[in-house]
């Protein structure tokens, strides 16, 4: 099965037969991705009296209960709910799912100790016609995907470089990092505001998607982006973002 999508007079086309999938799964116990000093992932059968929600155990089904934080434990899409005394539900204003999507790597710059992503570093990339920017971090290794970042100051995104993507219309912002702002900065947040423009006009359809991985196989470029979230009312969903080479025509 095959899409064909024009993006800046130009036309792709995309095979959905391929997809290649950025997210990391949740999965019980201390392997799995854990930030903000959350503990593992749970995952574990429903007992009721005798009996138990586990077929190895002698139960006619699998009933597992899971206890998860979404923006700990894995990669999760979040609106600007996060950081707002209202309640916003992410799955209220994400209504679209497909967006096209550039792919850039890059090295974060070391400032006052911090490893940071910078205005500078982004400004070189061509953003005409996209709608998500994706940021693969390096060095970039299969330890990101059993990473435990609590009290490790991870790296994270200057506020100039987000207020940087609102000005070129970037909606999406996924990348492979616990958060878009520093581990402690006070509560500032100061990424989150600049990307949802919280001093200004409210960005209520913009999203933030941390913690993904991307092989080094998947090469820097232009893609279609799909990105799939659970029905769930909260600021933050786990979600599956996945991407299909785009070429051109």
């Amino acid at each position: 099965m095959h899409a064909e999508l024009t993006i800046n007079q130009k036309t792709y086309r995309a095979n959905l037969s391929k997809p290649l999938d950025i997210s990391i799964p949740l999965r019980a116990g201390i392997n799995n991705v854990i930030a903000w000093y959350a503990p593992p992932v749970e995952i574990s059968p429903v007992r009721m009296d005798s009996w138990v929600g586990e077929v190895a155990q002698g139960g006619s089904v699998n009933f597992r209960n899971i206890f998860f934080n979404p923006h700990a434990h894995g990669t999760h899409t979040e609106c600007v709910g996060h950081i707002t005394e209202e309640w916003i539900s992410l799955n209220q204003h994400l209504k679209q799912f497909f967006f096209t999507a550039k792919l850039i790597t890059l090295q974060p710059e070391k400032i006052n100790g911090d490893s940071v992503i910078t205005l500078k570093q982004l400004t070189a990339c061509n953003t005409e016609g996209v709608e998500a920017f994706i940021i693969r971090t390096v060095p970039n290794t299969s330890s990101k995907l059993t990473a435990h970042y609590s009290n490790t100051n991870p790296p994270y995104l200057h506020h100039e470089a987000a207020a940087w993507m609102v000005k070129q219309n970037i909606k999406h912002l996924l990348l492979d990092l616990p958060s878009v702002d520093r581990e402690q900065d006070g509560g500032q947040l100061l990424a989150h505001n600049a990307f949802w423009n919280t001093a200004n006009s409210i960005r209520y359809d913009a999203t933030i998607t941390e913690l993904i991985f991307v092989p080094d196989e998947i090469k820097d470029g232009l893609y279609l982006l799909n990105l799939q979230i659970t029905a769930l009312e909260n600021d933050a969903s786990p979600s599956k973002p996945v991407l299909f080479e785009l070429t051109e025509q």
